[in-house]
């Protein structure tokens, strides 16, 4: 493959926007932090479009995170789950079974214990909800770009991504109350309900009904090809433009605890290299394809910030100090799932290319008609 197409094929993979997104967030962190010092009216006003303690012009901004991200599933992939169900196995045990409660016991660890000269209690409890928030939010969008750069089996990750949608309707609310309930907090189930129903479940209905009616009036060709494109910068411009408003809620007390960024940074580093080692060094353990090992790997180390970031604004409000830890978690993400991707694609050799050609070929063969099937056959072989 030449230079040219390979590098066709990485501007196809992560955008510009999304590729530098960590210096587009601290961007947005300082100008919001900006706003609420020196032009307060601005934060004051849109503190007044509230119902039910949620933001109304965070919820829209948020609601444009999260649409684009639910058209990308497909959910009749479902149907696959048992054809190859090693990988599945390894995401749904370290997604729901291992991540949460690792989130929970190195984020108390660190807030309550090691960093109690540097923070109250009080913060401790409240930065501590906002780990557990990301740590039972799997990601569900970005690990598309990440399952690419790794040249993962892009059919097994929909099937991946698609059954860690499902279960998030069911598993989210009562793993995120069990956990901040013994963490002291009391929890509001109507509320927390009613955000994974505005957050989860409405745009994914709405995402899943437009990409059924685009692809039944013109086609998948031009579902994935000219629709899905158009929508590509406005997660992130959403994402960007609802940091800069809850910073500008944030900005006296990042002003008056500057060091708590990388406070709360440190903890969520180490859970999402120790998430990744588990379900990546598992993968290797069960001999599966590197193909469906990185993705398997990835999708638990990422985390769906926008539902804990819209979670933490509906129950604490966008001024507290949960909805600031989740934002911290968007802003070290990138760069650590970066270097991530890096360390998997050059840890290649740990996998057999045998199996991972067979994997290729079942795959093929499960989704493909049979003269594409013994078309893509032959180009694996060479």
């Amino acid at each position: 493959m030449s230079n040219k197409k390979q590098s066709k094929q990485k501007l196809q993979g992560i955008s510009f926007f999304e590729k530098y997104l960590t210096i587009w967030v601290g961007l947005c962190m300082v100008l919001g932090v900006l706003i609420g010092k020196f032009i307060p009216a601005i934060p004051d006003f849109l503190g007044k479009f509230e119902y039910a303690n949620v933001s109304i012009p965070i919820a829209i901004l948020i609601w444009l995170m999260i649409y684009p991200m639910m058209m990308k599933v497909d959910f009749k992939s479902v149907k696959n789950v048992g054809k190859n169900p090693k990988g599945l196995f390894v995401t749904w045990v370290t997604n729901w079974l291992i991540k949460p409660f690792t989130m929970f016991g190195i984020a108390y660890l660190f807030f309550n214990v090691l960093f109690t000269p540097w923070i109250s209690e009080s913060l401790a409890t409240d930065y501590l909800a906002g780990a557990v928030l990301l740590g039972a939010a799997p990601c569900t969008a970005m690990v598309f770009v990440w399952s690419h750069l790794t040249k993962g089996d892009a059919a097994y990750t929909v099937v991946q991504v698609a059954t860690n949608d499902l279960i998030i309707l069911v598993a989210f609310t009562p793993i995120v109350a069990f956990l901040l309930g013994i963490s002291g907090i009391a929890i509001p189930w109507d509320t927390l309900l009613l955000s994974v129903a505005l957050f989860v479940v409405i745009p994914l209905i709405g995402g899943v009904v437009t990409r059924n009616t685009m692809i039944k009036n013109k086609g998948a060709t031009y579902f994935h090809e000219k629709f899905l494109p158009k929508f590509n910068n406005i997660t992130i411009t959403g994402l960007l433009l609802t940091l800069v408003i809850i910073f500008s809620f944030q900005g006296q007390v990042i002003l008056d605890n500057p060091l708590h960024i990388l406070l709360i940074a440190v903890p969520l580093i180490i859970q999402t290299v120790l998430i990744f080692g588990i379900g990546y060094g598992a993968s290797r353990l069960l001999k599966l394809p590197h193909s469906i090992a990185a993705p398997a790997g990835l999708i638990g180390a990422s985390n769906f910030f926008e539902l804990a970031v819209a979670v933490a604004i509906a129950v604490f409000g966008a001024d507290s100090p949960v909805a600031l830890a989740t934002i911290v978690g968007v802003l070290v993400e990138v760069p650590v799932m970066l270097i991530l991707v890096k360390f998997a694609n050059s840890t290649t050799s740990w996998f057999s290319e045998a199996l991972n050609i067979v994997a290729k070929i079942i795959v093929i063969a499960y989704h493909c008609d049979k003269g594409l099937f013994l078309y893509e056959l032959n180009a694996i072989l060479k």
